[in-house]
């Protein structure tokens, strides 16, 4: 669909949800952070799953391995999030964790490279940020480990282009730039759960609310405000749900629950993978083709958003 196309339904369309909550993770398995607004890039959020904690073999260090990642706290300068704002040798990204200093990274420095650095399908070179933040991360997991921060200078990394066509690019995430899920979605598995969660077990890049439970599954081509999105895949879910966030325990549910009602067998029963379940979807922002001006590229609580083009039902949809 033309940008001019997409506009028009825009402006004529009623609002299928509104935007209800931003959140970046900006250290890969760490503590999210809540935002008001944050500014778009190809990539996803600024800032976000820039850095990542790796091994002593350059493997990325998760919640699924380290649970303890879940409780490091992850601050930035207000001012970050403006649109325009540049880190300069005063800038910090501070990192906090129970029994630990808090941990000043520098968000404006000269990098040593570090090579062979892996998420996942990917590997490539990385900026490492030096001693004290690898000592820090090895003494809080007990395990030789170090920060390193996404090498934009020199490395891409593309999503897979067997979901998603285009230029499309992530960095540290687990393969795409958004996660989009619902409150209503939360709210229907609360109502199935003896203990209620959180929302931040799924860690989505934008929470929204006013619709449907998991009519997100179904969003294949929408605008949030004057931004185009595309649904890249349905998010099938490890066990990282199933770790309290606030306290680092792990436990059965969610999944245990999702399973009776979220599986691959239920809601995607002719697909092969019917032993995973389902919770959120991944987008990603169709930057190239955007209609908004070269200013004002930041996503806003409040946001609306227009579906333009459904899938007919989660079977549909890519996972």
């Amino acid at each position: 669909m033309s940008v001019a196309a997409s506009k028009s339904v825009t402006e004529s369309a009623t609002p299928e949800a509104k935007v209800s909550g931003i959140f970046i993770y900006p250290v890969k398995s760490c503590r999210g952070i809540s935002l008001s607004q944050a500014p778009l890039t190809p990539s996803g959020f600024r800032w976000d799953r820039q850095w990542m904690v790796v091994n002593s073999k350059g493997r990325a260090c998760t919640q699924r391995v380290e649970p303890k990642l879940a409780l490091v706290e992850v601050e930035f300068p207000p001012e970050a999030f403006d649109e325009h704002w540049e880190p300069t040798t005063d800038s910090f990204m501070v990192l906090k964790a129970p029994g630990m200093e808090p941990l000043k990274v520098c968000l404006n420095k000269q990098y040593e490279v570090a090579d062979d650095i892996t998420v996942w399908e990917w590997t490539g070179s990385a900026w490492d940020e030096g001693a004290e933040a690898s000592q820090w991360f090895s003494d809080y997991l007990g395990n030789p480990t170090k920060l390193v921060r996404f090498n934009t200078a020199s490395e891409v990394r593309k999503v897979d282009p067997d979901y998603v066509e285009g230029q499309y690019q992530t960095f540290f995430s687990d393969g795409y730039p958004f996660l989009i899920a619902s409150q209503e979605s939360l709210d229907a598995l609360n109502e199935l759960l003896e203990e209620p969660i959180l929302m931040n077990r799924f860690r989505p890049n934008i929470l929204v609310e006013g619709c449907e439970p998991y009519s997100e599954d179904l969003w294949r081509d929408f605008k949030i405000s004057s931004f185009s999105f595309q649904g890249a895949k349905l998010c099938y879910r490890c066990k990282i749900p199933t770790i309290n966030q606030e306290t680092a325990k792990v436990g059965p549910e969610p999944n245990e629950t999702l399973m009776k009602y979220r599986s691959g067998q239920i809601i995607r029963p002719n697909d092969k993978n019917k032993k995973r379940v389902y919770f959120g979807h991944d987008i990603v922002w169709n930057w190239m083709e955007s209609s908004a001006k070269e200013d004002g590229k930041v996503l806003k609580l409040g946001d609306p958003v227009y579906v333009i083009k459904k899938f007919s039902s989660p079977a549909e949809a890519a996972a």
